[in-house]
């Protein structure tokens, strides 16, 4: 899936090189995230603050900027760093990342819940940042956007090592049999059409009938066969995540015939381009964090009491985390899944079933399934990220 063509992103300056840490904490001398252009190709922004600048003040942001996975990973699990004073996760919940809300029902039953400490403190830079972005929802200190932008964890260890693949077989059966149904009816709907998008006629009801009730859209009484129990999961409610994830993902297979192909042979295949997909283009692209004391990262050392915005949309596409960070790859050896959330998670569990559910129903129902004439997706936003609309040819 390629990126919009980027506008408007400052060329860095005198920064400092990537091999030569600062010494402590400087002004904002990198690009911001604010600046016109970003959410058209955020990567390009993410690859300048990596190299140039790995630890920076984002004056319009009002937040230090971390980018690289080593410092990204300890942002996210360092007890020295917290969620913001307003979270209503608790510290000790999991972390908030790919498709999980931080919902107290996700952490392990054996980790006990630790009371959110008292972090009042701010930064001596601007006030509450009231700009938006051309994103979901606004860059507040409340971010309208769904919970994971702003919702983080303290897990210590956890985003540094390999997570397990989440095993399907803990989803009930009844709602495993829900989202393979849901997907064969939505890919039946639309298995004759010379034209149509997939966004707005697949990715976006998928998790709507995977998740019933999760969301004020009601689904169409037009879809026979999708019904299901009231009980709805906390994590699983907002499916805003587990769309733009789907979205991706189809993008990114659509984009890699041989893949394709291949996954017409093997559909469990799916799982591996489902994890990496989350890598590449993930759906929440920043976490904020809080800093409870100084800490020093790579890029030089944090003050206490700091509002700090993790890059994961930076972080997957660390060179020194991941060989050819930019490339679709779902074979590599480094793939890890320290980014995609906690493998209990039931969003979690949900997005990958939902994925190779939808995949193998898409390629069921249209065998020729592919791209629209002339038309390339492009992925959108900043605090989160996918393509708006997917065109395709289903015959």
């Amino acid at each position: 899936m390629q990126a919009d063509a980027p506008e408007g992103i400052s060329a860095p300056g005198l920064g400092r090189r990537a091999h030569r840490p600062l010494r402590g904490p400087r002004p904002s001398t990198g690009p911001s995230l604010l600046e016109p252009g970003a959410a058209h190709d955020p990567y390009r922004l993410y690859r300048i603050l990596r190299e140039e600048y790995p630890l920076s003040y984002d004056a319009l942001l009002g937040a230090w900027l971390v980018s690289r996975y080593a410092d990204v990973a300890t942002a996210l699990t360092d007890p020295r760093f917290t969620g913001l004073p307003h979270d209503t996760a608790p510290r000790g919940a999991p972390a908030p990342l790919g498709l999980c809300h931080g919902d107290p029902l996700c952490a392990p039953r054996n980790q006990p819940l630790a009371r959110p400490g008292p972090v009042t403190r701010h930064m001596s830079g601007p006030g509450p940042v009231t700009r938006h972005m051309s994103g979901p929802g606004s860059v507040t200190r409340h971010m309208s956007d769904p919970g994971p932008v702003t919702r983080h964890m303290s897990d210590p260890g956890s985003a540094t090592r390999h997570m397990p693949d989440p095993d399907p077989a803990s989803v009930p059966r009844h709602t495993a049999a829900r989202i393979e149904r849901t997907a064969y009816v939505l890919a039946r709907r639309i298995d004759g059409r010379q034209q149509a998008d997939l966004v707005e006629e697949f990715c976006r009801w998928l998790p709507l009938g995977a998740t019933p009730g999760a969301s004020a859209r009601p689904t169409p009484s037009s879809l026979p066969g999708i019904a299901a129990p009231t009980a709805v999961a906390p994590c699983t409610r907002h499916t805003g995540l587990r769309e733009r994830a789907l979205a991706s993902f189809l993008a990114n297979v659509l984009d890699a015939p041989d893949l394709l192909a291949a996954l017409r042979v093997e559909p469990a295949l799916a799982d591996r381009a489902w994890t990496e997909s989350l890598r590449r283009d993930p759906p929440v692209q920043v976490v904020l964090r809080r800093t409870v004391t100084e800490v020093t990262l790579s890029g030089g050392t944090l003050p206490a009491g700091a509002d700090v915005a993790c890059l994961i949309g930076a972080a997957g596409r660390d060179p020194e985390r991941f060989a050819a960070p930019d490339h679709f790859d779902p074979f590599r050896r480094d793939q890890g899944r320290s980014l995609t959330g906690p493998a209990s998670c039931p969003a979690v569990l949900l997005g990958r079933l939902e994925a190779r559910h939808g995949l193998r129903a898409l390629l069921d129902a249209m065998p020729r399934l592919r791209w629209a004439d002339g038309f390339r997706p492009a992925g959108t936003g900043l605090l989160t990220r996918g393509p708006r609309a997917l065109l395709v040819r289903p015959g």
